[in-house]
């Protein structure tokens, strides 16, 4: 039998590009926004002057890091998404396809916590489905979806990036990968970090998530009063979002690598695992274009809300795409084939239940 080659995580930005995103069904007018790199919302009119926003994304449960948890993360990693659109999220959807290994009291333990984070961030569920089926495992469990109304032209995507804007990181880099690679395997964590940085790098799942970064930027003003567009950095890490971030607005962007803030943390973590910390997971970190006139607006509004936020960058006059300058030299970025957390994740279970 011939050996399956495909990797984990997203395909690479070539693949989406040369199947999925030129198979989308029949065309319709009513879509503004669709699919495409560095687009993580759909924008459809409702031809009244009002838009309807959507996200979706996977859900998971990771039983390392407790049902509970799992279920405060799984709301965020959509509802984070959205935010980026500058859009209070309004309804979700969730599909539950629950594996064997979670008994009803999981299940139940599981959809309570979805509701109080949902209450939390003011999202009705409106519907979804939950079941379980056979070949279903964890740690992915199904599906959420977030949806929104907003009116016309008071939204933003990363296709907004405008020349001579200034970029803005919130937080740091591999925020994602530290938190989950901290909980999943505190026995290697400890060992190479010590309790204390290993109990700080835990505590890194309440950072897994931009939603407040979004709505603290975006109150000094959006487009020409403010901020220009949101990209929260998923698979890929920092980079990976940055230059999908080029690719939806056409513009070519240039940041400082040793700007980009890599924390103790993040650094010892990666290094345990072998991970790149600029190329990896970091569910938490928004990139914001904004004017050169709002930064200071931008840093103060997220300090104000308990967020670092760090200038690394500049969208530059230029072919499209990713620059990275470090030192006296500059090279343009080009994404590797996977995100290694992946790969690090499943040797980490390997190595921690052996």
């Amino acid at each position: 039998m011939k050996k399956n080659s495909a990797r984990f995580g997203k395909p690479h930005p070539n693949f989406m590009r040369e199947v999925v995103f030129k198979r989308l069904g029949a065309r319709n007018q009513l879509v503004l926004v669709g699919p495409g790199e560095g687009l993580d919302n759909a924008v459809l009119s409702l031809q009244d002057g009002r838009v309807l926003i959507i996200t979706t994304d996977p859900i998971s449960i990771i039983p390392s890091i407790g049902i509970k948890e799992s279920a405060w993360l799984s709301v965020h990693l959509v509802a984070s998404d959205f935010a980026t659109s500058g859009v209070k999220p309004e309804f979700a959807l969730f599909d539950l396809n629950i594996p064997q290994e979670i008994d009803d009291s999981g299940l139940q333990a599981y959809i309570k916590a979805i509701d109080a984070e949902c209450r939390t961030l003011g999202i009705s569920v409106v519907g979804g489905h939950t079941g379980r089926y056979p070949g279903g495992g964890l740690t992915v469990v199904g599906s959420g979806t977030i949806f929104g109304i907003a009116r016309d032209g008071s939204y933003l995507t990363p296709a907004m990036a405008q020349e001579d804007d200034v970029v803005v990181m919130t937080k740091g880099a591999a925020i994602e990968t530290v938190a989950v690679l901290a909980n999943a395997f505190p026995m290697t964590i400890r060992e190479r970090l010590g309790r204390k940085l290993a109990d700080s790098a835990q505590a890194y799942l309440k950072k897994c998530s931009v939603f407040d970064d979004a709505f603290a930027a975006i109150s000094t003003g959006i487009e020409e009063a403010g901020v220009t567009s949101m990209h929260d950095a998923t698979e890929g890490g920092v980079l990976g979002a940055l230059s999908e971030m080029a690719a939806a607005s056409g513009k070519r962007i240039v940041v400082e690598k040793e700007k980009i803030h890599v924390s103790k943390e993040a650094e010892l973590v990666c290094s345990a695992f072998d991970i790149d910390p600029l190329l990896s997971l970091s569910e938490g970190t928004l990139l914001i274009t904004c004017k050169k006139t709002s930064v200071q607006g931008v840093i103060e509004r997220l300090r104000k809300n308990d967020v670092d936020g760090f200038v690394i960058g500049n969208v530059v006059k230029g072919d499209s795409g990713l620059w990275i300058r470090e030192r006296s030299r500059i090279r343009r970025f080009m994404r590797p084939k996977e995100d290694l957390y992946w790969r690090a994740y499943s040797q980490g279970v390997a190595n921690e239940f052996k």
